[in-house]
């Protein structure tokens, strides 16, 4: 009499545990949404800029709805594009992702990478994010990097891997500087290290946001970071969050703004 209420509800977990699994990979995970935001970072009587931050495509060439939701974005008439890597998960996915940004591409812009775009993925468990870390894996196939490269710097957008730029946008100056992916340790901040012009705005981008690059920008008085690689945790549970942000960010922040504080009181958003 024990045994079959046992059963029974072991299976019902199971049910409910493949039935959030599918959601995840198969509903939510294609469920693409514009997230607004208002970062606080410009002086007094600056002229608002909206900027269009994207990251974590991972395309592949036959992803109709995802190509679409990339050309929609033409229509949000950015001032300014960033791009935090990992567009890729296929080497030939370059023509169609360039397609589908279309004039977004002619906007001011910049860009760095993320490791999937100089090596494909592969495929594992979404679960194993919870207990290992992903890096230096052996990968499938490589990637054309020179090609997306080209392609993403075809309109003038700024390539910042390891590279630092000004770049003015609405009449306001911009001190843009980048990293490689630190998931990688592909990154090497001390080529872009140091402190801004006075009147110039510090931006920073990363792909994946460790805390030795968020804390050397805020440090170097840098106002914003955009970075991407956490996909807004890994692996999520509702009414939760994410329980893995796949790098040293607190969970708490696997997603959306927040504010990044150094333990001697620098801060960044």
């Amino acid at each position: 009499m024990i045994g079959r209420p046992l059963a029974a509800t072991s299976a019902g977990l199971a049910l409910a545990g493949l039935a959030c699994v599918g959601y995840g990979t198969f509903v939510e995970s294609a469920s693409y949404r514009v997230r607004r935001v208002d970062v606080p970072i410009l002086g007094s009587g600056a002229v608002p800029v909206r900027v269009l931050h994207f990251s974590d495509v991972h395309l592949m060439p036959w992803q109709r709805r995802r190509l679409a939701f990339l050309s929609s974005l033409r229509g949000l008439e950015p001032d300014l594009v960033i791009c935090t890597g990992d567009c890729l998960s296929s080497p030939d996915a370059v023509a169609p992702f360039r397609a589908a940004l279309g004039r977004l591409l002619d906007a001011p812009g910049a860009f760095v990478f993320g490791s999937n775009d100089f090596e494909g993925p592969m495929f594992r468990n979404p679960l194993a994010y919870l207990w290992t870390s992903t890096a230096h894996e052996e990968r499938r196939s490589t990637m054309p990097t020179e090609e997306l490269r080209a392609a993403l710097a075809s309109g003038g957008w700024l390539d910042l891997n390891d590279r630092r730029q000004i770049i003015e946008v609405g009449g306001t100056q911009f001190d843009m500087r980048g990293t490689g992916d630190a998931h990688e340790s592909r990154d090497h901040y001390g080529a872009v290290a140091g402190a801004s012009e006075p009147g110039v705005v510090p931006l920073g981008l990363t792909h994946a946001p460790y805390g030795r690059i968020l804390d050397a920008m805020a440090h170097d008085g840098v106002r914003l970071v955009f970075a991407g690689h956490t996909h807004g945790g890994q692996v999520c549970v509702p009414g939760y969050g994410a329980l893995t942000t796949n790098c040293d960010l607190p969970k708490g922040q696997a997603k959306g703004l927040h504010r990044h504080k150094t333990l001697d009181g620098q801060e960044t958003w």
